[in-house]
């Protein structure tokens, strides 16, 4: 006879610690991860920025999980010691026909409630920016008080900290196999790096695999696949100074454009400044035989440059070193009736199975809404528990 228990979590990462932080309180839970330590994918692969959330669309799961989980992750950082620091951002446009983009982002933040003194944007002329960052170049910003960065690797050892200390148990080096109803629970197969299979059993089942939540979807028995929408990744490279220091204390963002937030820098809990993301979409195949490719060629830093020196004109030559890159989780398409730019969290009322929840397209800003989108998971089980799913 298999073990039970209340909740299996498949995937460390920062989204799947944060579930199992809000999910040990109900009972003893196990998170699975193939990898042999926490937040080896895109969790340790981004610009750990805290997002203010002025970028998307109002209304939907991203922008609500944005809002909230920064406010939450805050006091979080607060209460428990997580390294953090609230540098804000320079949302800058460099000629006058972005202006109009600015207007747009700054309609879009106030409609997704960023009102209050600590978070809503601010315009400012040239000589206003001059005056906070004189290497900048540019026609006007927006500035956004409540943006700043964190140490992600501390955030989720003290995640799996809170939810070990509440009886949750951590698997690494184990691989999800599949999983089946039997009678009202999940069975769960899984295998371990030495090829051990183990099966356990669980009333909740948390898909928050990331990069491989589709793989996982797939191996669910009596899910439909019209439930698992396509995968599509992105990836970003990102490239660090070498032989000088930027003369900058806050992030710097150029508009928005090419579907991305565009190269921006951003700084480290030391201080050293990197640039990026760029975007790349990968070749399907990649998404569709799990093989993510995370070398960074240096022969993109030609187009960094350019990117870069649009607002930061003293950008010395051959100063630019390849650093690392990230793959972000994107949606091809939304499922019926949803946005494919959108977080999806895909629960029993969509999808008709009892106790499962799936996240699809956690991308940025999926570390600042950890903390929302786990309190959302609980929400959508315990709405199920209530429904007697």
């Amino acid at each position: 006879m298999a073990d039970h228990v209340q909740t299996v979590v498949i995937g460390a990462g920062v989204v799947g610690l944060a579930i199992a932080r809000e999910l040990a309180p109900h009972g003893p839970l196990l998170v699975l991860e193939r990898e042999d330590a926490i937040g080896t994918g895109t969790s340790s692969r981004n610009s750990e920025v805290i997002h203010a959330g002025m970028y998307y669309a109002a209304g939907t799961l991203k922008a609500r999980s944005c809002v909230q989980g920064r406010r939450q992750l805050y006091d979080y950082c607060v209460e428990h010691g997580v390294a953090h620091r609230r540098t804000g951002k320079l949302i800058v446009a460099t000629e006058a026909a972005q202006l109009p983009a600015l207007k747009t982002i700054a309609e879009r933040a106030h409609a997704n409630g960023l009102t209050t003194p600590d978070d809503a944007l601010q315009w400012l002329d040239a000589a206003q920016v001059q005056a906070m960052e004189p290497a900048l170049r540019c026609v006007g910003a927006l500035w956004s008080p409540s943006t700043g960065v964190v140490d992600t690797h501390a955030l989720m050892l003290s995640l799996q900290g809170e939810a070990e200390a509440q009886g949750a148990a951590l698997a690494p080096c184990t691989e999800f196999v599949g999983a089946e109803r039997v009678g009202p629970h999940w069975r769960v197969r899984t295998r371990g790096s030495d090829g051990e299979a183990f099966e356990v059993d669980c009333t909740w089942l948390v898909n928050a695999a990331g990069l491989q939540a589709q793989h996982v979807a797939a191996r669910i028995e009596g899910l439909d696949a019209a439930h698992i929408p396509p995968a599509l990744w992105l990836k970003g490279s990102y490239f660090s100074l070498s032989g000088c220091r930027a003369p900058f204390s806050r992030l710097i963002y150029p508009v928005p454009s090419g579907g991305g937030l565009g190269v921006h820098l951003t700084l480290d809990m030391g201080g050293q400044a990197r640039f990026g993301p760029d975007t790349e979409a990968l070749d399907p195949a990649l998404a569709a035989h799990d093989q993510p490719d995370y070398r960074v060629d240096p022969q993109r830093a030609d187009a960094f440059y350019d990117a870069i020196r649009r607002y930061w004109p003293e950008l010395p030559d051959g100063a630019l070193q390849p650093a690392y890159s990230g793959i972000r989780p994107k949606l091809a398409q939304g499922g019926p009736g949803l946005d494919a730019n959108d977080f999806e969290v895909s629960g029993p009322p969509r999808h008709g199975l009892p106790g499962l929840v799936q996240l699809f397209g956690i991308e940025s800003p999926g570390i600042t809404a950890s903390l929302a989108l786990a309190s959302e998971v609980a929400q959508v089980l315990a709405g199920d528990r209530a429904t007697g799913s």
